[in-house]
């Protein structure tokens, strides 16, 4: 598969969306020269899924953790431990933990609980090797802080679907994290973050789809899937005047570097 470059660094092939999918997605993956695919884990529930659809297809890596905007969608959700989030980390196709932060867009109040439970993923991180992968949604100052509280540059990780400003992509970097743009990049109104796309080092760079949400643009409002990360790549490479193949040979090898345990079968 050598002639596959790319990587879709985050999605949930696991969701309900996808049921019943998965081969043709895959076939879709390779006629738009993705290789491989990570999903991320948002509950303890939802994870054995997560893990067999990695452990069933040699392209796709898993990630165990809790969403941080699990609590209070009607859902019964169970806490993550250290211990927990350890002990399923330990698999040889669970590359990461995550994903995991702060979203105080959609929760209000009291979100200790929510500040704790980043806490938890770090320590289980930083006891595993593995990096993080960091969800913050109007929250970016208190994710950045939690994270230089709990010593996460000892793992580093990435900011994923980064919506923020470059000031916090810098702190983010400065912190040893990677920035992962999604198919928000392709926006046109996405100013912001199209700077973010030009000016982040081309060596702590991903890309992703978040599928089956945020469709990049030509295909923006469908639902989406890992095929469609070559959009987000070919925007980032239009934004930067480099070449595809620049990008998605950098951003393949970055994937690789920073999720150390996973293979390029």
């Amino acid at each position: 598969m050598t002639n596959l470059l790319l990587v879709d660094s985050h999605c949930h092939l696991d969701f309900p969306d996808f049921v019943g999918q998965e081969s043709a997605l895959l076939d879709q993956m390779r006629a738009n020269d993705v290789g491989w695919a990570l999903i991320a884990g948002v509950t303890l529930e939802r994870f054995p899924s997560v893990r067999r659809l990695a452990e069933n297809y040699p392209v796709l890596y898993a990630a165990v953790g809790v969403h941080p905007d699990t609590e209070g969608e009607g859902e019964s959700v169970r806490e993550p431990g250290v211990a927990t989030l350890v002990g399923l980390a330990d698999h040889p196709k669970v590359v990461a933990i995550g994903e995991t932060g702060l979203d105080y867009y959609r929760l209000k109040g009291d979100l200790e609980w929510q500040r704790e439970r980043f806490r938890v993923h770090i320590r289980a991180a930083k006891l595993t090797g593995k990096p993080l992968i960091i969800h913050t949604r109007e929250a970016a100052s208190d994710t950045l802080r939690i994270l230089r509280e709990e010593g996460a540059s000892e793992v580093g990780g990435v900011f994923h679907c980064f919506t923020e400003t470059l000031e916090v992509a810098r702190e983010a970097l400065d912190l040893g994290f990677h920035i992962s743009l999604s198919g928000i990049v392709t926006f046109k109104n996405a100013l912001q973050i199209k700077e973010v796309g030009k000016m982040i080092p081309i060596d702590r760079l991903l890309v992703e789809t978040d599928s089956p949400y945020l469709a990049p643009v030509p295909f923006r409002g469908k639902q989406n899937q890992p095929a469609w990360v070559k959009h987000v790549a070919e925007e980032v490479a239009r934004l930067r005047e480099v070449s595809f193949e620049t990008i998605a040979r950098a951003t393949t090898d970055n994937f690789f570097r920073l999720f150390a345990s996973a293979k390029r079968v």
